[in-house]
């Protein structure tokens, strides 16, 4: 279930798909960030209010850029999973922008590299359609899945960011995965003091869509 974050308000659980009525989409396009991820944007293992979304949210607000965001993270989520679910959070939530946290379950699970490329891309080409700016999140895979297999996981995102034309943060948990004091004991998700790093990193490729995304809606509300 999605979850929605208002520019003045907590989390608050989006309609469900059988309450989502006319409205439930919000008015304008461009005001909405659509986070669309797995364990690593959906908080699990902490609080939810402590995870770098939230912390987005709430960085937001406090510097008045006026957009909400939605999480739609699921944990365990592949591209295979998100690509099957995206249709429809586009159509309810209508993003201007989508940032896109998904490949890592398929890499610990050993799925082909090429499988997943073709997902996130034709993920992107959804949201784009929808005229959404997206931003693509990295992962990478232990050594110990072998040079080949993690060495064609990390080309995956720089190949899929450079056909789609859009933002590449190589690697999602950068300054933070190979830090103990910042992971849970599973060694795979961070814990609480690692959510700002998390943030900290993906905030310089998401502050210039943020700057066309107002640019956008100016435009439109001018043209209106």
């Amino acid at each position: 279930m999605a979850l929605l974050v208002g520019v003045a308000t907590p989390y608050a659980p989006a309609p469900a798909a059988d309450e989502a009525g006319p409205t439930a989409a919000p008015a304008r396009h461009t005001r909405v960030i659509l986070v669309f991820g797995d364990s690593l944007s959906a908080g699990y293992g902490i609080r939810v209010d402590h995870g770098w979304v939230s912390l987005l949210a709430q960085k937001l607000a406090r510097e008045g850029y006026g957009f909400q965001v939605v999480n739609a993270s699921v944990s365990g989520e592949t591209t295979a999973g998100g690509l099957a679910r995206l249709p429809r959070a586009l159509s309810l939530h209508r993003p201007g922008i989508v940032i896109l946290e998904l490949g890592a379950n398929d890499g610990l699970r050993g799925l082909p590299v090429a499988q997943a490329r073709d997902n996130l891309g034709r993920m992107i080409s959804l949201a784009q359609a929808q005229h959404a700016r997206v931003l693509l999140l990295g992962m990478r895979m232990p050594p110990n899945y072998g040079e080949r297999y993690t060495e064609g996981f990390r080309q995956m995102y720089l190949e899929v960011a450079h056909s789609y034309g859009v933002p590449l943060l190589p690697f999602f948990l950068d300054r933070v995965a190979l830090h103990a004091e910042l992971m849970q004991a599973d060694n795979l998700h961070p814990n609480e003091l690692g959510q700002p790093l998390l943030l900290e990193n993906v905030w310089p490729k998401l502050a210039p869509l943020l700057q066309q995304a107002a640019r956008s809606a100016e435009a439109g509300a001018a043209v209106h």
